[in-house]
This record gives C-alpha cells, sequence and structure tokens, in this order.
C-alpha cells in the first residue's frame, strides 16, 4: 500500500506589502487558503515593495532567495498571494525549479476540489479553461515560434494554434451545457415565483458559518467545515415561517477577497439566486478581527452581480466565541437590521426567525374571502401558503377564508389572478 503522504504538496508562501494598496491581500487568508487546498506550507517569505518587478515580481536578488528556499526545503510548489503574468510565472519556474501558482489559480483549484454537482464543475471547469486562455505560451517555451513568411512557421507555433483552438472548442461546449442548465434553474425560479414562495439568500464572506447556520434552521445536514469554500454547489431548501407561510432559503457560494472575475462570470447562473431573493441573510463572522473589511469585499461582490439593492439582515455568528447573548438590533422605523446568534450552539435562532418574519411581513393585511366552488385553486393556495386563520363554508358551497398574509405575497397573487382575486375580497385592514 503506497504512503499517500508522500503526495502530499508542500509549498514556500510569498507574500507582498505594497504601501499604496489599502485593500492588499491578507497574508493569514493566504495561509487559510493553502490549508483549505490541502497544501502543507514550510516556509513564507515576506517583503516590501512599491511596485512589481516586471520580471520575477519580487525582484531579482529576493528571487533567488525564494529559489534557494525551495532547494534546501524540497517543496515543489510556490504560491505566490498576488496576481501573476504568464511571464513572472515563467521566470520564477525556471528559476526555481518548481512549479509556480499565484492566487486566482489556488482559488480556482480549491472550487475544483469542491464542486460536487454536474452543473458546480462545469461551472469550475469553465473558469479554468479561461484562466488558462492567456497562459498556455507556458508549454511551449521549447519549441519553435512563428517567424512570418511561407515555409518559415515552426512547430511550435502550430501546436500552441491547436491547443488554442481546442480549448475554444470546449469553452464553447461548456458555455453550451451551462446554458441549457440556466434555462432549467430559470423554470424553477419562475415555479417558485408563480406560487409566489419568497427567496431568501445567504450571502457572506467564505468560513462565516452560511451552511452550519443553514443546516440549523432547515435541519439539514449540508457539508460544513473550518475551512475556506466548504462547500461550493448552491442548496435549496423549503422553510415554514410564522405569519409569512413556506420560503425558500437558498445557501450560496461564500466570497472573498479579489475574487477572481472568470469564477463571477461561469457562476453567473448561481448568483442569480442571490439577485432574485426577497431577502439577503449577510452571515457575518463575529469573532473575525476582520469583519469590517469582509462585510466591505461582501458589499462589493454584491455590486458586481447587480444584488446591492435587496433587502438585507446582517447576522452576526459565532457569538458563543465572544461571550456575547443574542440579540436583535432595530433602526429608528422598528425594523431589524442585524441579528446576533451562534450556529453551534443554537443561540438567537428563534430572534432570526423573528426578525426574518418581521422583514418578510412589513405590511401584512388581514383579509376575508368568499371564494366560489369553482374557485377552490385559490382555497389551496392559501392553504399552501400556510394563512388561513378560519375557515367555514355556506349553504350555496362558498368557502369564507379568514387570512393574514403578507402583502407582497399578496400583490404577487393579485398580478397572476389578473385582478380576478380582488373580486372574492369581502374585507382588508393592514396589521
Amino acid at each position: 500500500m503506497s504512503d499517500t503522504s508522500v503526495n502530499l504538496e508542500q509549498a514556500i508562501l510569498v507574500h507582498v506589502n505594497f504601501p499604496q494598496q489599502h485593500n492588499s491581500e491578507d497574508l493569514t487568508e493566504l495561509k487559510l487558503l493553502v490549508s483549505s487546498a490541502g497544501v502543507q506550507a514550510l516556509q513564507t517569505v515576506t517583503l516590501n515593495r512599491s511596485a512589481p518587478d516586471s520580471k520575477h515580481f519580487v525582484g531579482s536578488g529576493k528571487a533567488a532567495e525564494i529559489a534557494d528556499l525551495v532547494e534546501q526545503t524540497q517543496a515543489n510548489l510556490v504560491v505566490f498571494n498576488h496576481a501573476l503574468t504568464p511571464a513572472q510565472t515563467r521566470n520564477l519556474e525556471r528559476l526555481c525549479q518548481a512549479r509556480v501558482i499565484d492566487r486566482t489559480t489556488l482559488i480556482l483549484d480549491i472550487f475544483a476540489q469542491r464542486a460536487r454537482t454536474y452543473e458546480g464543475k462545469l461551472q469550475v471547469e469553465l473558469a479554468q479553461l479561461e484562466h488558462l486562455a492567456s497562459r498556455l505560451v507556458r508549454g511551449w517555451d521549447g519549441l519553435d515560434r512563428q517567424k512570418g513568411g511561407i515555409g518559415m512557421r515552426g512547430p511550435g507555433e502550430a501546436q500552441l494554434e491547436t491547443d488554442r483552438r481546442l480549448l475554444r472548442v470546449r469553452v464553447k461546449a461548456l458555455q453550451a451545457k451551462l446554458e441549457k442548465l440556466t434555462v432549467q434553474r430559470e423554470q424553477s425560479r419562475r415555479a417558485r415565483q408563480k406560487a409566489a414562495t419568497p427567496v431568501i439568500s445567504l450571502v457572506g464572506y467564505t468560513n462565516a458559518g452560511k451552511s452550519s447556520l443553514f443546516n440549523r434552521m432547515t435541519d439539514s445536514e449540508v457539508y460544513a467545515a473550518d475551512q475556506l469554500f466548504a462547500t461550493l454547489d448552491p442548496t435549496l431548501r423549503q422553510l415554514n415561517l410564522p405569519m409569512v407561510g413556506g420560503v425558500v432559503l437558498a445557501d450560496t457560494v461564500g466570497f472573498i477577497r479579489h475574487l477572481p472575475h472568470n469564477l463571477v462570470a461561469a457562476f453567473k447562473s448561481t448568483l442569480q439566486e442571490t439577485r432574485e431573493a426577497d431577502l439577503q441573510l449577510h452571515i457575518v463572522d463575529a469573532a473575525d478581527p476582520r469583519k469590517t473589511d469582509n462585510m466591505q469585499q461582501v458589499a462589493a461582490v454584491l455590486e458586481e452581480i447587480g444584488a446591492d439593492q435587496i433587502v438585507q439582515l446582517t447576522v452576526y455568528n459565532k457569538i458563543d466565541l465572544l461571550d456575547q447573548a443574542p440579540r436583535i438590533e432595530y433602526n429608528e422605523y422598528n425594523l431589524p437590521i442585524a441579528v446576533y446568534v451562534s450556529a453551534n450552539t443554537g443561540q438567537g435562532i428563534d430572534l432570526l426567525i423573528k426578525a426574518i418574519t418581521q422583514l418578510l411581513s412589513q405590511t401584512h393585511l388581514y383579509l376575508k374571502l368568499s371564494l366560489p366552488p369553482e374557485q377552490s385553486a385559490w382555497r389551496a393556495r392559501c392553504y399552501e401558503q400556510h394563512c388561513v386563520q378560519e375557515e367555514y363554508f355556506d349553504d350555496e358551497g362558498n368557502c369564507h377564508l379568514r387570512l393574514s398574509i403578507a402583502d407582497p405575497v399578496w400583490q404577487r397573487w393579485l398580478k397572476q389572478s389578473q385582478g380576478q382575486l380582488q373580486n372574492y375580497v369581502v374585507s382588508s385592514t393592514d396589521i
């Protein structure tokens, strides 16, 4: 039996401080990313520079030092906490005689490990190929270059062009498959909208505890672990709330600083759940000293994907690590804006449900309907929404219902019935 530990990648980490960058990548986060990727960090090299070096990013002297360190430790990988150009990567690999990757490649590799569903795997492969497209030249340095003129084209250029063509074909095939899945996802979304089912989307920085909170609220068993991007594929679950009825809770991929743009593009259909949600729960690790910066990063990504105008409730998780009591914070209009909970212990979950219910039913209606026998489908819809408080039938078979229903749900029903449902309203009161 072979020893799997021999195959464990061992890396030298490199982090450069640029004083002019206020939002530079965090070294602690790099170590978490490397650990999440299953790589053992042997040593960390840090340095200060005013600007990146065009050839080696870190300068020739520091690059030589990194190469010596690779030889001493027998590391087989060098990880930069920054974006490298193909030329910089090529020069560093020649010098260090080891594989060199940047932050984007590392994140893409973690996503590839985490993808479980068919759609998730397609999305990650698409992002990886789009990232690879600009770096294909690396694999053909030893072959001839195109020199121009008939008879002067070398085999290396022919091979490079072949690879580019094959890559473009594969990208188009992946895009076509994802487009079909997008249509299917859109059909499911329309079905939920037709049923007037509110959608609550969990967003937040990676490792803030979204999946743990999701499991706690829905009694699910979605994989959750203390690592970055523990879950990747989106998960939807039904949840019944008092005075609101059935809602859909959507657990989405966590965000991170400098999330690669090709990843955002590849996960466009997945992030659609976040853009079209009725309410966002912004999950924050209350025990993380960088929580303010993390919240700003999440806000930036939400703006980038066009999901920054949705009503949001901030959920400060992991209060058990701070010995804080669960509570709700309200704004000047007496609406909840933040809830302090612990997904680990269950503290404050009842307060979170209360806050969600209040936000989804800011304007609640107290209705009396008189439905004729041929409108039994609407009676069934009322029971599906869990909004029936009282019911009786008269001698003519008419169904009389007393409802407590959220105004957004009622407005959707009116639109779906083209106003016909309003004809059966006996009385209506805001509560």
